[in-house]
């Protein structure tokens, strides 16, 4: 298990690049599958979940040549399906949340599947009804094995349908789809996610030769093709990491240029941060933090505290609720942050109070933060991180807090954040890597 230690104070100054798309790349690497044709696919993450479903593909007989430069060929010509019947199949995807995705492209070009209940993050239920019940809807068959946890699929034959979606989950959004373009006849998918991240995916079939209407909005409409062929793509900037580099500056009073952003893609994110008094200036499609003393925390127009919630798209994604907790620790004025998604991703915050903020979780979705408006730092203590943006979170909190702080399992963070105690030291951070 590794460790950062990590000496808070310093300012970070500089310019730094997001990574690929994490939560997009595990939708656009299952989507090679759909295919025997080559894909290209370039700003892929070097993180530890999209290597490991890159290891994944590989081990179902998906030729994977790295070209260097965040770029990767890929090709599913001589996919051995029967490598699912395998432990060593059931081990790696069980180990993966994002493994749960291979299931709608190895439904629509091969008509069976089998996966066990995906692994990942410790924050509360993450249920997979909304996928099964998609495909059920195609004419999928269900079968699950009590004793070995695994889910049996026929999909021999796949006819298109309308659907209702009980919840507009992205990967359930993504896994449905995948499976409905190679099905026979129209799918109607209303209430589907429409995150940029599923805008990408639907541009990708488009481009392998699918019939995908509606994109961007939450009803699409899939007309089923014979098969599709291949196409290189390029994955959009992690929004996450843009929105933890903006928290990050401001916490720790550093002037920061994030490069590249896809403005454009960003939705509500920027307005967010401002909300809690961080100044930008957008350089074409660059973003500057200027190095603030102070930031404020607005309030609504009548004057009552200010919440930040989580939403569907076009509202805040939760993944970066954690970074709006830790950065309002040291604003002036007061927020209460709603996570209404997952009920476990707040209770983090015990590590800050540690660190001396002043936050009353109130139950397991919402917590009250006063800021401390710089009245009084953060000091350094020893914490494990818990899940991938928490462990972000509290990353953030070190690097301004005062004196050493020491945070384990950070195999989480890696997760998630490519290389990042190397890209942020070559800012001016003092971030070391222990076993």
């Amino acid at each position: 298990m590794a460790s950062f230690v990590i000496e808070g104070g310093a300012k970070l100054k500089g310019d730094i690049i997001p990574q690929g798309a994490k939560n997009e790349a595990l939708q656009i690497l299952c989507a090679v599958l759909l295919t025997p044709e080559k894909v290209t696919i370039n700003k892929v993450p070097d993180i530890r979940d999209v290597n490991k479903l890159i290891e994944l593909l590989a081990s179902l007989g998906v030729e994977v040549e790295f070209l260097g430069n965040e770029s990767y060929h890929f090709c599913a010509k001589n996919v051995n399906i029967d490598y699912l019947e395998t432990q060593e199949f059931r081990t790696k995807a069980s180990s993966l949340r994002g493994s749960i995705m291979i299931l709608g492209p190895l439904l629509a070009r091969f008509g069976k599947g089998k996966i066990s209940k995906p692994g990942g993050d410790k924050i509360g239920r993450r249920r997979l009804d909304t996928h099964f019940i998609g495909f059920q809807n195609l004419g999928a068959r269900f079968l699950y094995e009590a004793e070995t946890g695994m889910y049996h699929i026929d999909a021999s034959d796949l006819k298109g349908t309308y659907m209702l979606l009980d919840e507009a989950s992205v990967t359930g959004t993504a896994n449905i789809l995948m499976a409905a373009v190679l099905a026979k006849g129209k799918t109607t998918i209303y209430n589907a996610a429409c995150e940029p991240y599923i805008q990408q995916l639907c541009k990708m079939l488009n481009r392998m030769g699918a019939n995908i209407s509606g994109v961007g909005s939450n009803l699409l409409t899939i007309e089923g093709v014979e098969s599709l062929t291949g196409t290189e793509h390029t994955m959009l900037p992690d929004m996450i990491e843009i929105g933890s580099f903006i928290g990050m500056a401001a916490m720790t009073q550093s002037e920061i240029t994030i490069k590249d952003c896809r403005i454009d893609q960003l939705g509500v994110i920027p307005d967010t941060f401002k909300r809690l008094g961080i100044e930008m200036e957008f350089r074409g499609d660059d973003i500057h933090i200027p190095a603030q003393e102070r930031y404020e925390i607005e309030t609504f127009i009548d004057g009552s505290i200010m919440t930040i919630a989580d939403a569907i798209w076009p509202g805040l994604t939760p993944d970066l609720l954690s970074i709006v907790l830790v950065v309002a620790t040291q604003a002036k004025g007061t927020v209460l942050v709603h996570q209404k998604m997952f009920e476990s991703r707040l209770f983090f915050v015990d590590k800050l109070i540690d660190m001396g903020a002043q936050i009353i979780l109130c139950d397991p979705h919402r917590a009250t933060v006063i800021g401390l408006d710089r009245a009084q730092k953060l000091k350094g203590i020893r914490m494990t991180s818990p899940d991938i943006r928490a462990g972000q979170a509290l990353l953030i909190a070190a690097l301004s807090a005062e004196g050493t702080s020491v945070i384990d399992n950070v195999e989480q963070i890696d997760r998630g954040y490519q290389n990042i105690d190397t890209r942020l030291n070559a800012l001016g951070a003092n971030i070391q890597r222990t076993e």
